[in-house]
C-alpha cells in the first residue's frame, strides 16, 4: 500500500487562488510491520495572477521565485506528478483545503485521509492539532534539512508524513479513513458573530443563511440544517399538542 501525503502552497486563501507549490511524500510499509517515508518531491508552479500579501507572509513565496519558463499548475501537471507511480490513498493535513484544489481526476479518484481529523481521534488530549504543534508535542526528531522551513510544501508534507507514521502505530489505515469521513459533531457555532453559542441560540435567519451557502464547510452547513429541522419538528409537535 502506498499512502501519498500532499501539501500545497497557494497564491491566496480562497478557491480562486492558484497552486504555487506542490509537495509529495509517499509513505509505504517498511517490511517490518511499520511504515517509512520516501524523500519529498516538490515542484513550483508560476501563477497567472498575483500572490496575495497574506499568502506571502505565510509561505514567503514571492514573484521573484518564479521564472518565465516555469509552468502554470493545472490538472495535467498534477497528473504528471501523481499518476506515474500510482498510490492507494491520498493524505493531507486538513485535507479539505487540498481537496479544494486537486480534482479527483488528477489522482484517479483515490480516497483521502485527513490527518487533522485523525489526530483529534488518536490524540484528543493534544494541546493543538496543527502540523507543527503535533510535531513538537509528539517529540518527532526530524532532519531540519527536510522538515524546515514550515509553510513550504515539501517540509510540511514531510512533517505530515511522520505524523501519519506515528498515528499508524495505534490505528489502521481503515480507521483513519473512517475518521476522515465522519461528520463532525459541532455543539457550538464555530465562527462569526454567534461564535461559541449553541445552535439553539442562533436566529433563524442566520441559520438559513448558513444552510444556503454552497462554499461553506459542509459540516457547518449540515449542523445549521439539522437545527432548522429540529425547530420545524418541535413546532409541529407543539401544534399537535395544542
Amino acid at each position: 500500500m502506498r499512502l501519498r501525503v500532499v501539501d500545497l502552497e497557494t497564491s491566496g486563501g480562497d478557491r480562486s487562488a492558484e497552486i504555487l507549490e506542490v509537495g509529495i511524500v509517499d509513505v509505504t510499509p517498511d517490511g517490518a510491520g511499520g511504515w517509512v517515508a520516501a524523500a519529498p518531491v516538490t515542484k513550483l508552479f508560476r501563477p497567472r495572477g498575483e500572490i496575495s500579501f497574506h499568502a506571502m507572509a505565510v509561505h514567503h513565496l514571492t514573484p521573484e521565485h518564479f521564472c518565465e519558463d516555469d509552468p502554470h499548475c493545472d490538472e495535467y501537471r498534477l497528473r504528471e506528478m501523481f499518476l506515474p507511480t500510482p498510490a492507494d490513498v491520498m493524505v493531507a493535513h486538513s485535507a479539505r483545503f487540498e481537496r479544494g484544489f486537486i480534482a479527483d481526476t488528477a489522482h484517479g479518484g483515490l480516497p483521502w485521509i485527513c490527518t487533522v481529523r485523525a489526530a483529534k481521534n488518536v490524540w484528543p488530549e493534544a494541546p493543538g492539532h496543527s502540523n507543527q504543534v503535533l510535531r513538537y508535542w509528539r517529540g518527532l526528531r526530524l532532519d531540519p534539512a527536510l522538515a524546515d522551513p514550515a509553510h513550504r510544501a515539501g517540509p510540511d508534507a514531510w512533517v505530515t508524513a511522520h505524523l501519519l507514521i506515528d498515528m499508524l502505530k495505534v490505528a489502521t489505515v481503515e480507521q483513519l479513513l473512517a475518521w476522515t469521513n465522519e461528520k463532525r459533531r459541532l455543539d457550538r457555532i464555530p465562527f462569526g458573530k454567534h461564535r461559541g453559542q449553541p445552535w439553539t441560540a442562533a436566529p433563524e435567519d442566520y441559520l438559513r443563511w448558513m444552510a444556503g451557502q454552497g462554499d461553506m464547510d459542509a459540516d457547518v452547513v449540515a449542523a445549521a440544517r439539522q437545527e432548522l429541522d429540529r425547530r420545524v419538528t418541535a413546532l409541529a409537535g407543539a401544534s399537535d399538542a395544542g
